[in-house]
This record gives structure tokens, C-alpha cells and sequence, in this order.
């Protein structure tokens, strides 16, 4: 089976510059660039006059600047959370507060699974335990403005609260962390977790919207699609990972050196906690074992 997902790294997204990247939306990009967030976190507005900020992200002086000076005398109903991570929702609360508006959306951050003994969370750094909603937005529940609506979609994997949201009146989905144009989504136990994760890529293939507005990188057109090749990716990911064990027990690190030949140093991190993700998926549907819980140094064969 070939691979056909091919990502867009374009950077033409110049932070703290408000751009309208669909009809009732514009895009401010946060001056936090990494190997994880790309060119920084987009936080959008959606609406005109009476608007709503999706993804305030990090708590930043000067991003909170920059969209405010955007909104130019607008008013803001809502400050909406799209996951409960550093880069998405630490500064909610302060822009909340700066313009008085209602903070909505994501639910506060629960992991997945309980941490095993001894075990660490691989991402701790950036979670944000703070966050603290008005209130949580349930999957099909929505927020609305003159001329938009925002309905949110559960999306679980990337992490437990994972919420898209759909803008009916585009129809587009600006779509957080779970799909993204320009990389895959870490999914990372105990905070992420891959059956879930695919659960929600498919739910998004089977959905209307094909037209979406990731939390970082370009937009995506013909986003089913891309989907579609995002779900053969994992598919395929799982399917190496079996083919790797079936020549004998293997751990994490292993199966990193061999599947992603080639790789950023930056990134290998990111590439075990991908592959320990699919390894705790399989042991949990009985397709390999290991001795006791599944963990990012543990021994794994096939069952």
C-alpha cells in the first residue's frame, strides 16, 4: 500500500498579521514557532462586529496585542478552547478577562488513563492544568453571533478534550490539532491515545466539511481527502509496527530506529511516543503483548 499523504509547509503566515482566510474568518499567528507548533499557534476570529477567538493560544503579551488590536472597536462574545495545551489555551483566561468576554469550549484537561506506577506523562510541560472554562462545550453544542455559528465536534486522541468546530456558514471546520496540513498529530498516552485518535479521523472523513482551518499551519482544501490519506498513514504505521514484531520482541526505541530512517533528531521524540501510541492501541485490541501495562520501555511481541 502506498503512502500518498504529502504535507504543505508553506510559511507565508507572518505573526502577529491579522489575514481573512475564509468568509467570517481571520487568522492571527502567535510568535511561538517550534519543530511541534511550525510557523505558531493560529488563533482565529470568527464573525465581524460581535466576533469569537478560537484558540487565544499561548499566554503572550504581544499575541494578545496583536489580536486585540485586530478586533479594531469590534466586540468579542466568546474565547473558545480548542484542547487543553500550553500553545492553545494559557492565555484564555487573560484575553477572557481583558475584554470581558465568556471563556467556552474545551473541558478541563483529563488524561486518557490513569498514569502507571513509576510512569511520568511525556508532554506534563504542556498541559494546561489551569485552564478553567465558563463553560464546557459538549460535542454538538455551540456558541452563535450575527451571521456564525460555532458547533463543536469531539474529536478525541490528541488529547482527551479535543473539540473541532464547525463554522455551518462557511462550511469549514477549523479543525485544532487533530488534523493539520502541514505535519501529523502527536498523539501521545497518557494524554492522547491512537484508537480514539482514528475513531476521529474517520468521523471527520464521514462528515460535510472539506475545508479546514488547523491550529498551526496553512488551511486545508480537499481536508476529506487529506484525511483519508492521514487514516492510510496510521493504517499503514500500524501495519509496519506488526510487520516489525513479527521478527521478534522489539522495543519503542527500536522500532523508531527502523521505521523512521532519516528522521529530524528533533522529532525522534515525538516519532517514539507515536509509535508507543500504536503499541498501547494493539495491546488493548489483543494484537501484541508485553509484560504487566504497556510503557515506553517495554519489551513488545506479538501476541
Amino acid at each position: 500500500m502506498a503512502d500518498d499523504l504529502v504535507f504543505d509547509r508553506s510559511t507565508d503566515a507572518e505573526p502577529g498579521l491579522a489575514v481573512e482566510v475564509a468568509p467570517l474568518v481571520r487568522r492571527i499567528v502567535a510568535p511561538n514557532p517550534s519543530p511541534f507548533t511550525f510557523t505558531g499557534t493560529a488563533t482565529y476570529l470568527v464573525g465581524r462586529g460581535t466576533v469569537a477567538i478560537v484558540d487565544p493560544g499561548p499566554d503572550h503579551a504581544g499575541h494578545r496585542h496583536s489580536v486585540l488590536a485586530a478586533l479594531d472597536g469590534e466586540t468579542v462574545s466568546h474565547v473558545v478552547v480548542t484542547h487543553t495545551h500550553m500553545d492553545h489555551s494559557q492565555g484564555a483566561r487573560a484575553m477572557a478577562e481583558a475584554i470581558g468576554a465568556k471563556l467556552v469550549g474545551a473541558a478541563p484537561h483529563e488524561r486518557f488513563r490513569a498514569l502507571h506506577a513509576g510512569e511520568t506523562a511525556a508532554l506534563e510541560a504542556g498541559i494546561d492544568h489551569g485552564y478553567r472554562p465558563d463553560e464546557t462545550l459538549a460535542d454538538g453544542e455551540g456558541i452563535s453571533g450575527p451571521g456564525w455559528s460555532l458547533v463543536a465536534v469531539a474529536t478525541p486522541g490528541h488529547t482527551a478534550n479535543h473539540l473541532c468546530f464547525a463554522l455551518p456558514e462557511a462550511r469549514l471546520l477549523l479543525s485544532g490539532d487533530h488534523v493539520m496540513a502541514w505535519s501529523t498529530t502527536i498523539v501521545a498516552p497518557p494524554d492522547g491515545a491512537m484508537g480514539p485518535y482514528v475513531a476521529s479521523l474517520r468521523r471527520l472523513i464521514e462528515r460535510d466539511e472539506d475545508f479546514y482551518l488547523p491550529g498551526h499551519g496553512p488551511a486545508l482544501r480537499n481536508a476529506r481527502v487529506f484525511a483519508r490519506h492521514l487514516l492510510g498513514h496510521r493504517l499503514m504505521r500500524e501495519s509496519a509496527i506488526r510487520g516489525r514484531l513479527a521478527e521478534g520482541p522489539k522495543r519503542v526505541v527500536d522500532l523508531v530506529a527502523e521505521l523512521y530512517r532519516g528522521l529530524d533528531p528533533r522529532l525522534t521524540r515525538a516519532a517514539g511516543l507515536s509509535v508507543y501510541a500504536h503499541l498501547e492501541d494493539l495491546a488493548e485490541r489483543g494484537l501484541v503483548a508485553t509484560d504487566g501495562p504497556p510503557r515506553l520501555d517495554g519489551l513488545y511481541r506479538v501476541s
